[in-house]
């Protein structure tokens, strides 16, 4: 009976010296770890408010931001000689139909001695080149010209990463609004809210204005016609202008010398007091 039972006592005792080697002697069971999300604090006085001095991390990996396209502003400023300004009108509306323009501001005024037509056009930015070099041609002689072109890429990207932030602490701000449990708190909250509101206006109003003047180009125009002289000598050119300046020198002649006689009570007062003072100092000496 013992030889039966011998073999199996020996092979569970080996199974169980392994088994005890295999695991430590102050081994103990393992324990289960809950992994907790520390919560944000609920006011403003644990300081639940954001850092905006510091740039905001972003939990995910950012994302590659996209490359703003060059953002170039055209003005121009060209004033014309014409012989007619009306039909000089004609011709500028034909060309403005031609390149999609439109006059934004137009002002006429007559003198004397010219006319002169001021106007102020808005024009596609691929066709200010062509806008510039039709009036240059063709229409009257350029008297003075003056293009410019300003890079404002920078700003523009500027305010449009300042803006992109804002934003995000903007929804911080309302996240924190409804999670707040006082009502200072809530206060403070939404007076920091009114004002990122505000200042996200101002920037997407000045983001708004730089997309304007970018796509839309700026050109005063200035068409000047000068007056025939009333004289039947006078002639636009060097003969009118020298016999304008006779006329005007003459004119200015015969105007000193009526300023001098309105001057005549003066010259019969100053002998009267001439001969009355000399004889009150011969009296004196007698």
């Amino acid at each position: 009976m013992i030889k039966l039972f011998l073999p199996l006592f020996i092979i569970l005792a080996i199974t169980g010296c392994k088994k005890s080697e295999q695991a430590p002697a102050n081994a103990s069971p393992p324990i289960a770890v809950a992994e907790y999300e520390v919560a944000p604090p609920n006011t403003i006085s644990e300081k639940l408010l954001p850092d905006e001095n510091k740039s905001i991390q972003p939990s995910a990996a950012p994302k590659k931001m996209d490359t703003i396209a060059k953002k170039i502003i055209k003005n121009g400023t060209m004033k014309l000689q014409v012989g007619d300004i009306k039909k000089t009108q004609n011709q500028v509306e034909d060309i403005l139909k031609k390149n999609n323009a439109y006059i934004q501001n137009e002002q006429f005024q007559n003198t004397d001695i010219d006319d002169n037509l001021d106007l102020v056009i808005r024009v596609p930015h691929k066709n200010f080149d062509a806008l510039v070099n039709s009036f240059s041609n063709g229409i009257g002689s350029v008297l003075s010209k003056n293009i410019s072109s300003d890079d404002v890429t920078e700003e523009y990207t500027d305010v449009s990463i300042k803006l992109a932030n804002k934003r995000i602490y903007l929804e911080k701000y309302r996240d924190m609004l409804r999670s707040a449990s006082t009502t200072k708190d809530m206060i403070e909250i939404q007076e920091k809210i009114r004002e990122l509101e505000d200042e996200i206006d101002v920037a997407e109003g000045r983001l708004r204005f730089i997309d304007d003047r970018v796509n839309y180009s700026t050109l005063n125009l200035g068409l000047y016609k000068e007056k025939v002289r009333s004289s039947a000598t006078s002639k636009i050119g060097f003969g009118s202008r020298f016999g304008d300046s006779v006329t005007e020198g003459w004119n200015s002649f015969v105007s000193f010398l009526l300023g001098i006689i309105s001057f005549w009570p003066f010259f019969l007062l100053i002998p009267l007091l001439v001969f009355l003072w000399r004889k009150w100092k011969s009296g004196k000496v007698k």
